[in-house]
């Protein structure tokens, strides 16, 4: 009898781990899968706070606590305008869905970007001119107007107009609301910025593979970077330090303390450029082409070569059209909009051939990725200088300089030291 219930005992524990194994088998299988989906299928996202790139913890102090400090000690040098003349993206159209308000801090403003009944998207002002509640939290769109959850009064998108306040007979003709010259273009929502309150000088270029979905999207990401909005694109114009900073290796990461490990550097990248402004009537935009070459145990690759043709218009927009012998053509954006004087909002958005694997598009958005983030361990940190010194092959800089100078305007807002505190 003994034996007997030891033999049902052992079978019943035998059950229960066949059971605990299936389970433990059926739960990493969908796991896998599930990986494998988002690696295949689903675009790439990388969203980074301030305090996550280009910041090391030190003393017991965290990332965080050290951005605070940096932002607040570092000498700022004798710095430009702080919000160059120009069209910024403050939303993708993605997020704003037909009847849906978002708000928006961008260019030292609180916005309110909100998509009508008709399907076209309006930015105003977020702050209602009655008491000062903001549109944007907790107003509802309303036809193509957007109401103010206080008192409902209702502003229409096209001019900001107030058109309906419930509770009072007439509507004064002087109610209205700032609205903000915009377009959506590549999918893209962007507001004009003039100091002076003039009207849009130039449009911005649809990209045709863009509008026309052959290509589609498959990833962005989002950075937060504690400089200068001009520290930015100056980049362009800085040919020395691409064979500098990005000479490492992906894999060497994004932490300038440790790009140089022996350990991957069997693995390098070269670059080759020019940059030129282009003339009238796109004074506003500039050009540089790009050759990007692989070397692995210093012997180049030229199958892998990239062809890279990089098209900034004003201050804020840029697009990275590539080439690859293999893997195709695809498209990144760049948008670099001031959140305030010192704090940008950089993004990258990628399109790419449809019939090429997402996993190629996911990939290069990633290593654009870490050598970017090189750059914003730099930036975080850095001082502008007005008055650089310069070698004869440093040129290019003050070309770059001289051609992003014209978004400026004698009215073009500046940041000042006043009392320790910092007015604009």
């Amino acid at each position: 009898m003994l034996t007997l219930m030891l033999m049902m005992e052992t079978e019943t524990a035998l059950t229960l781990d066949s059971a605990a194994t299936a389970v433990v088998v059926t739960v990493a299988a969908a796991l896998t899968l599930h990986w494998l989906y988002r690696l295949l299928f689903c675009p790439l996202l990388l969203l980074r706070r301030m305090q996550d790139v280009g910041y090391v913890a030190a003393d017991h102090r965290s990332r965080a606590q050290v951005a605070n400090e940096v932002r607040r000690r570092r000498k700022i040098g004798d710095l430009p305008p702080v919000y160059p003349n120009g069209w910024y993206r403050v939303l993708d159209s993605s997020r704003l869905e037909r009847g849906e308000v978002q708000n928006v801090t961008a260019l030292g403003e609180e916005l309110a970007v909100f998509r009508g009944e008709d399907g076209k998207a309006h930015v105003l002002d977020a702050y209602c001119p009655h008491l000062g509640a903001n549109l944007a939290v907790g107003g509802k769109v309303v036809g193509n107007c957007i109401e103010c959850p206080f008192h409902g009064w209702q502003f229409r998108g096209q001019d900001g107009k107030c058109v309906r306040i419930p509770y009072a007979e007439k509507v004064p003709y002087f109610a209205k609301v700032r609205s903000w010259p915009s377009c959506e273009v590549n999918n893209q929502v962007l507001v004009w910025y003039h100091c002076d309150g003039a009207e849009p000088q130039w449009s911005v270029p649809e990209q045709t593979e863009v509008t026309t979905r052959e290509w589609v999207y498959r990833g962005r990401t989002e950075h937060l970077i504690n400089a200068h909005i001009q520290e930015i694109p100056e980049n362009i114009g800085d040919f020395a330090h691409l064979n500098f900073l990005h000479t490492p290796g992906i894999f060497s990461g994004a932490d300038l303390r440790y790009t140089d490990n022996k350990v991957v550097t069997f693995l390098q990248h070269s670059w080759k450029g020019e940059w030129k402004p282009e003339s009238e009537p796109n004074s506003h935009c500039s050009q540089m082409f790009l050759t990007h070459c692989l070397t692995v145990f210093g012997l180049r690759l030229p199958l892998l070569d990239i062809y890279v043709e990089v098209r900034q218009v004003g201050p804020g927009l840029v697009s990275m059209m590539f080439h690859h012998r293999f893997l195709g053509r695809g498209l990144i954006l760049q948008s670099v909009t001031p959140v305030e004087p010192l704090l940008q909002c950089v993004t990258h958005t990628i399109y790419y051939q449809s019939n090429i694997p997402a996993v190629v598009p996911k990939f290069i958005l990633r290593a654009e990725c870490v050598q970017f983030e090189r750059d914003v361990m730099i930036w975080n940190n850095k001082k502008y200088i007005s008055k650089p010194l310069l070698t004869k092959e440093d040129s290019t800089i003050l070309k770059h300089r001289r051609w992003f100078s014209q978004f400026y305007s004698e009215n073009s807002p500046r940041l000042q030291y006043q009392n320790n505190n910092l007015d604009f």
